[in-house]
């Protein structure tokens, strides 16, 4: 790479620069953190030919710095531990519920109206909305993902177990505060890097230099807005709880607690009625749905029936007629 000559107040500018970042990285830390500061003050301090007066090598710059990132990404000080205990926990809840109803559209509504109570939101519904029953349970369901503050949450699952028969509930908890704390930390030394490529860009002569500072803070700054992203969407996880949750719509509810033998004995002869009155009705709603082809059908039937009955008089008078005349024929 081509080199550029940096005077001595800029150089001065730059080894403090390089010191407060080496500062802030290694503050509080281990004897191996400490060690690794000096390594990488050597490694600034080779990259002069000469002292204050010899040539400045970015190759060597930029390496340390890159260096200097990635110490601080990997690593954790004193004050990132102070922050970690200073920091409220980022805990995100998932809860994954299936409810059974028998009021399908009111336990909608409800539901709907809860959420837009308590401050949250439906990220995302699928509903279907059929009438075909089968073993006491309607095509008519929904499948729901809803964003619940997380101070509410309880009082969500508490209202919606009122009003519906809950068959399954997984709950779920995430702590993501040392990945929240890793993230803060790895953003704030990008900021310090980008903001001494800032004052370097502001000192470079040559255009070689330029171009190179340029596109390692195009960099930083693609790094710095991903991180700033997953914080967003930690934040938000963590603020507002997801719950998924699936409704369908029953005409008897599914047993939750464990029966003894004679509540079993009893249940299963109410559920043979049960299936013996429902299979009637199913045979009574499909007859009279298929009234109009049946009767087109038993009118077809009827005119079969009696073209076959009306040519097979015909035929046996015919061929009675004939023995007849026969008879005849013998006689003369």
């Amino acid at each position: 790479m081509k080199k550029g000559t940096f005077r001595k107040n800029k150089l001065g500018v730059i080894a403090l620069t390089l010191g407060l970042c080496v500062a802030l990285t290694g503050c509080g830390g281990s004897n191996s953190a400490a060690m690794d500061s000096m390594s990488y003050k050597d490694a600034v301090s080779e990259s002069y030919d000469g002292g204050w007066g010899g040539d400045y090598n970015y190759e060597v710059m930029e390496e340390a710095a890159e260096y200097e990132v990635g110490t601080t990404g990997g690593t954790q000080d004193s004050a990132t531990v102070e922050v970690e205990h200073s920091m409220e926990e980022k805990l995100i809840r998932t809860v994954d519920m299936t409810v059974e109803t028998k009021e399908y559209d009111k336990l909608m509504d409800s539901i709907t109206a809860k959420v837009k109570e308590l401050g949250g939101y439906i990220e995302n519904m699928d509903t279907y909305n059929g009438s075909i029953y089968s073993d006491y349970r309607s095509s008519r369901n929904a499948n729901m993902t809803l964003r619940i503050p997380k101070n509410h949450l309880d009082t969500f699952l508490e209202a919606v177990s009122a009003i519906s028969n809950v068959t399954r509930k997984n709950e779920g908890v995430e702590n993501v505060t040392l990945r929240y704390v890793d993230l803060e930390s790895h953003k704030k030394a990008l900021e310090t890097e980008y903001n001494r490529l800032m004052e370097l860009l502001e000192k470079a002569e040559s255009i070689d230099d330029i171009i190179t500072i340029e596109s390692r803070m195009s960099t930083v700054r693609y790094q710095m807005e991903s991180m700033e992203s997953q914080l967003r969407t930690l934040d938000n996880q963590v603020d507002y709880s997801t719950v998924y949750l699936n409704v369908d719509e029953v005409v008897v509810y599914t047993p939750v607690e464990e029966s003894t033998t004679w509540e079993r004995i009893g249940d299963g002869f109410m559920e043979s009625l049960r299936d013996i009155g429902q299979g009637a009705k199913e045979i009574a709603i499909y007859l009279i749905i298929k009234l109009p082809y049946l009767v087109l059908a038993g009118a077809f039937m009827t005119l079969f029936i009696w073209w076959a009955i009306h040519t097979n008089n015909k035929r046996n008078k015919k061929a009675a007629s004939v023995k007849e005349a026969q008879k005849n024929n013998e006689s003369i």
